[in-house]
């Protein structure tokens, strides 16, 4: 499987053992500080690697250190960067994840370097053979220019998906309706369906989605595993099983639901099956520490499935 994972790539900073804020300039001892690869692009192209595709990563970071130690992690995973171009006048995108006791991780972010990305930085012609481009992002090139580079992908042979990473809002839908029309896969999580379509029942939100032009609908709902809406059918797929006590943190769940997804859809998987494992990925990231957590790979998480 050869994949071209486009748009948005983000160096997380986990902070964990955050109980408050301090006061002032006092200071707090943690427990653990670490940095991983992110983004609806960034995170999806790690977990491919992991499960055995080929991938490269398309976007754009900044030439400084940030920049530096993302392209290096992604590259210790297997992702190629040759598509990564560099911005001397932005910083790479960055997060910083506080993580409550309770699991609660709310974040600062600086949208640095993706918001900079244009159609104008990718070199199609390095995209030959693909199997697959998963745009991750859509909202930072907007509708028009997503759908043209979709369509494009599409002519080209490859199978598209996208994953949004703004919050729902009829606004946001507004903004990225060009690109519906030509995407196979829409990787929502539920709080934005519910959001886009104005709808409290996931399904017609969902079916609105596909009435508005993509061709299938894996929506995550977090412990309740995913809804798979097409024109034709809802098929309810469920979380993977954590055992008790190895649940740690979800960051990244949703990026690595969406690499298992296509994952399953290019071992000729219908949705529904590419779902299930979609869900037992996200279920490895989620016992560990950021998208990059654990060991796993194809054959582990297929052995998870029976």
């Amino acid at each position: 499987m050869k994949v071209a994972c486009v748009g948005v790539h983000v160096l997380d900073s986990h902070v964990i053992g955050v109980d408050s804020i301090p006061d002032g300039s006092d200071g707090q001892i943690v427990e653990t500080i670490k940095l991983s690869p992110a983004g609806t692009a960034g995170g999806t192209a790690v977990v491919l690697a992991r499960l055995g595709a080929d991938v490269t990563s398309y976007g754009a970071v900044g030439t400084d250190p940030i920049g530096d130690t993302l392209l290096a992690l992604l590259s210790r995973e297997g992702v190629d960067t040759a598509g990564l171009v560099r911005k001397s006048d932005h910083q790479t995108s960055a997060s910083v994840l506080p993580v409550r006791p309770n699991g609660d991780r709310p974040a600062w972010h600086c949208i640095g370097a993706n918001g900079a990305f244009t159609l104008d930085d990718l070199d199609r012609s390095s995209l030959d053979g693909a199997g697959f481009l998963h745009l991750g992002g859509p909202e930072f090139l907007g509708g028009p220019a997503a759908g043209e580079l979709l369509a494009w992908a599409r002519d080209q042979g490859m199978r598209t998906s996208v994953d949004i990473l703004a919050p729902g809002d009829p606004d946001m839908l507004a903004w990225i309706a060009d690109a519906l029309p030509h995407t196979d896969f829409l990787l929502p999580n539920d709080e934005q369906v519910r959001g886009f379509a104005g709808a409290a029942d996931l399904a017609e939100g969902a079916r609105a989605l596909v009435t508005a032009g993509a061709g299938c609908v894996a929506v995550t709902q977090g412990a309740k595993g995913a809804l798979v809406v097409t024109a034709d059918d809802v098929v309810e797929v469920p979380a993977f099983a954590i055992p008790a006590g190895e649940l740690v943190d979800t960051t990244g769940c949703g990026d690595a639901f969406s690499a298992g997804f296509l994952r399953g859809l290019s071992l000729g998987h219908d949705p529904a099956a590419a779902a299930r494992l979609g869900c037992a990925t996200a279920g490895q990231v989620a016992r560990g520490l950021a998208t990059d957590a654990g060991s796993y790979d194809l054959d582990s998480v297929l052995a998870l499935l029976g």
